[in-house]
């Protein structure tokens, strides 16, 4: 069974890295892939390693991105304009709550749109 991909976008590699960790405890078969920090691994976001975890990630139920900080979300942007693909979706939510839940979701099998619907619930859990 494929599943939709994660891709975890944030100024830091270590916090990726740490929320990838997170998620590992829990979730194993699905494609978890970070894009953290710059190209010379300083502080802030590369669309290039964000390209690059969208390849490794992406599965043909597409891939969820998830981003810490708004510069972030425009590098997310435009990996996607660059992109083959047309099922990648950022998922406008706290990074570490939304993408742990995303994952679970993908690992039960659903589609990119419910996943992405999960994702959100963390905003407002009483919906």
């Amino acid at each position: 069974m494929s599943h939709v991909g994660i891709v975890l976008i944030s100024h830091s590699s270590k916090v990726v890295e740490g929320i990838k960790d997170i998620i590992r405890q829990v979730v194993h078969d699905v494609p978890v892939e970070v894009a953290g920090g710059t190209d010379d691994n300083d502080i802030g976001t590369s669309v290039e390693k964000v390209q690059g975890a969208i390849e490794r990630a992406y599965s043909e139920k597409g891939v969820l991105l998830f981003f810490d900080l708004g510069s972030a979300r425009m590098n997310a942007e435009v990996a996607i304009e660059l992109s083959e693909y047309d099922n990648i979706k950022i998922a406008d939510v706290p990074l570490l709550e939304g993408s742990y839940v995303g994952a679970v979701e993908s690992g039960m099998g659903k589609s990119l749109e419910e996943v992405l619907e999960s994702a959100k619930s963390v905003l407002n859990p009483n919906h």
